[in-house]
């Protein structure tokens, strides 16, 4: 063995792999226990009458949602389909609640820089 080679004690080579498995579920298995719940969470509150969006992009309003697995979704008026309860994504908010606009209205005057227009 030459004398530039290093040797790992047995505490460094088992801390390695431990130190490896509780990134791995640090990173990944954790924030994917998270979204599980958020989803179950929302497939047991879904109610009849609130606007939904589905994992398509679709948006809708639920008009049933008592069968365990599937809900009827009312897209358009009159226009009804019926999807997985998987299949709904999120729930829009209350029709009563405030919308924040932070988007600037059309005669807002825009400064993208501070500096005089004067001489620069």
């Amino acid at each position: 063995m030459s004398p530039t080679t290093k040797r790992f004690s047995a505490v460094e080579a088992f801390l390695f792999p431990l130190v490896l498995l509780l990134l791995f579920y640090v990173l990944l298995i954790r924030p994917a226990q998270r979204r599980q719940k958020a989803q179950v969470n929302l497939q047991s509150s879904l109610v009849a009458g609130r606007q939904v969006m589905l994992t398509s992009g679709v948006f809708g309003t639920l008009t049933d949602v008592s069968d365990p697995d599937r809900a009827s979704v009312e897209i358009a008026p009159g226009v009804v389909i019926e999807v997985a309860r998987a299949a709904v994504a999120s729930m829009i908010d209350e029709p009563g609640d405030d919308v924040i606009d932070d988007a600037p209205a059309a005669d807002d005057k825009v400064v993208l820089d501070k500096r005089d227009d004067e001489g620069v």
